[in-house]
């Protein structure tokens, strides 16, 4: 049997909690077998307010040799470099650099048991997939940008030919194995930019023309950023799959969040061809951090992407098992009702996390 190294950390505030509840999951889903080493390692705001380093150099080195990586969260209020940027971010700015990881991948879904903000809109409506460029565009510019005697600041959006064309032909790959859009069934990419006044975004669309080209089978689509921010509240069910410039997705991926239950319900992976970073999309909620109340299923969810991505690399079908198990456990405690306080329940994070591991023991018994 063949054993898998998974570098966790933890991180600060709810990180901690967020992320033994994935992997408590992940090994109840996984049975006896110890097909996963969980190996803890430090990062973070709390890290670097101790050593003055957010991002050791260890901690990325064995993030490099790990199969995975599986975080829980970032940041503190008020840690912050010189420059004012958030140190708690390094470790997972620093690994997309290092580690290549150019696809921030977020899927949008909305589940049983989660009531949406947007009126009317049912499970199966809400049902997409956000790709997010991730090493380049305007984050590129991260600890280069410039300030001019306290009198002016800039910042690059940086776009790459290279850069484009990989993390479209992803969206398109991705829209081939879904089952289309919700609306129509139509397996759909859109292309979300500001083609009409900044030229390095006209770039990104004629890229994505010239890959879509290569896929006949799927559909392309255009929005602008501002116009998109209207279409996912008004018109959500017509979305496959997005791609967007690393800045644009980010700001769409949280406005997607929020009309499925928030950023407690939204696992991500950060993918490059070699490396995988999993975490939920949410912040470290330092004001609730040890209070036992944090939402875990957006990093439960975060651990089944990951077992997921390793099954597909490694050809092995014990994973894929797993993490469809603890999708479907997971859907079957939230329309139980299991549902922690932000999206509208009393939950604790220990009853999560309790009732996802007993409704693999009932799926178990049934199959």
């Amino acid at each position: 049997m063949q054993t898998y190294e998974i570098a966790v950390i933890h991180g600060d505030g709810i990180g901690p909690e967020v992320c033994q509840s994935a992997t408590d999951v992940i090994e109840a889903a996984l049975g006896n077998g110890k097909v996963l080493e969980f190996t803890e390692y430090p990062a973070g705001a709390a890290h670097f307010l101790k050593t003055g380093d957010g991002a050791p150099k260890a901690t990325m080195d064995a993030c490099r040799k790990a199969d995975a990586i599986l975080h829980g969260a970032a940041g503190l209020p008020g840690v912050v470099h010189p420059d004012g940027t958030e140190a708690g971010v390094d470790i997972g700015l620093g690994l997309r650099v290092q580690l290549d990881l150019y696809a921030n991948v977020r899927p949008i879904r909305l589940r049983e048991g989660i009531v949406s903000p947007l009126r009317g809109r049912e499970v199966g409506q809400i049902d997409y997939t956000i790709i997010r460029e991730d090493s380049e565009g305007m984050y590129a510019s991260r600890g280069a940008g410039a300030v001019v005697r306290e009198e002016m600041a800039v910042d690059m959006l940086i776009v790459t030919r290279k850069g484009i064309e990989r993390v479209v032909r992803a969206a398109f790959e991705l829209a081939r194995k879904t089952g289309g859009a919700p609306r129509d069934g139509k397996k759909r990419v859109t292309c979300c930019d500001k083609a009409n006044v900044l030229r390095s975004l006209a770039f990104f669309r004629r890229v994505f023309d010239e890959v879509g080209e290569q896929y006949p089978d799927v559909e392309r689509d255009y929005s602008y950023v501002d116009a998109m921010t209207v279409h996912l509240v008004e018109r959500p069910d017509f979305y496959n799959v997005i791609v967007a410039e690393n800045l644009f997705g980010d700001i769409i991926s949280d406005l997607g969040a929020v009309t499925v239950g928030g950023m407690g319900m939204s696992p991500t992976a950060e993918l490059g061809d070699h490396h995988g970073f999993f975490q939920a999309a949410h912040g470290s909620a330092p004001t609730i951090a040890g209070q036992g109340i944090a939402n875990p299923y957006g990093t439960i969810l975060a651990g089944a992407m990951m077992l997921h991505w390793l099954a597909e690399r490694h050809d092995d079908p014990t994973l894929a098992e797993a993490g469809r198990r603890i999708e479907e456990a997971s859907a079957r405690a939230l329309a139980g009702g299991v549902k922690t306080r932000d999206i509208g329940g009393k939950a604790m994070t220990r009853d999560v996390t309790a009732a996802v591991i007993g409704e693999l023991g009932s799926s178990l018994k049934v199959a």
